[in-house]
């Protein structure tokens, strides 16, 4: 496997852990800054609406970007800034505006992402290293939601939220990797 995908590998590992600790207990929380099944779906809603409408709009301009490994440095980067913003979260607006922030990172860096790993991909295992990306995805957002819930529930959720967004710095880093040279990136 190539040095590229390793790192992408990794840094969307981090990512993942991040975001998949609030997953299955995100509605308890909404429940806690006094919202309720409505507010968790509209806040739902602008994460998934924000993700979609912007990766539509800028997938030609990021065709046109030479070094699609910043803007998955700078989509990492607004993840951990939604994660952190968390820790502020005590309305339900504040919720909605946390979810535009990463929706926003989302439709920054997907596109790139995939743009990149599929350039590093090997001949001939294409599908296996597509399949090792998405049983990653899977796995480490099993692994998530049992973190996330023993953290809620022993030390709160203002500590999951310092949690997600010191693993979403770990993205960050990784992914700083990916601006070294092409022959480190496309070696084994």
């Amino acid at each position: 496997m190539k040095n590229g995908l390793k790192i992408l590998l990794l840094s969307d590992t981090w990512a993942t852990l991040a975001l998949g600790l609030i997953g299955p207990i995100y509605a308890i929380f909404v429940a806690e800054i006094g919202g309720d099944i409505l507010d968790a779906s509209w806040a739902y809603f602008a994460f998934m609406f924000t993700t979609g409408i912007v990766m539509f709009l800028i997938g030609k301009w990021e065709d046109k970007i030479k070094h699609k490994e910043k803007l998955i440095i700078a989509g990492y980067s607004l993840t951990a800034i939604g994660c952190l913003s968390y820790v502020f979260v005590n309305t339900q607006i504040t919720l909605v505006i946390t979810q535009i922030i990463l929706g926003l990172a989302g439709a920054l860096y997907i596109p790139a992402f995939d743009a990149l790993y599929s350039g590093f991909l090997d001949k001939n295992k294409e599908t296996s290293q597509w399949g090792f990306e998405e049983s990653m995805i899977y796995v480490v957002t099993a692994i998530s939601a049992i973190i996330g819930g023993y953290v809620a529930k022993y030390f709160g959720f203002k500590t999951l939220f310092i949690l997600m967004f010191a693993i979403s710095i770990l993205s960050i880093i990784t992914s700083s990797f990916l601006l070294k040279n092409k022959k480190f990136l496309t070696s084994h």
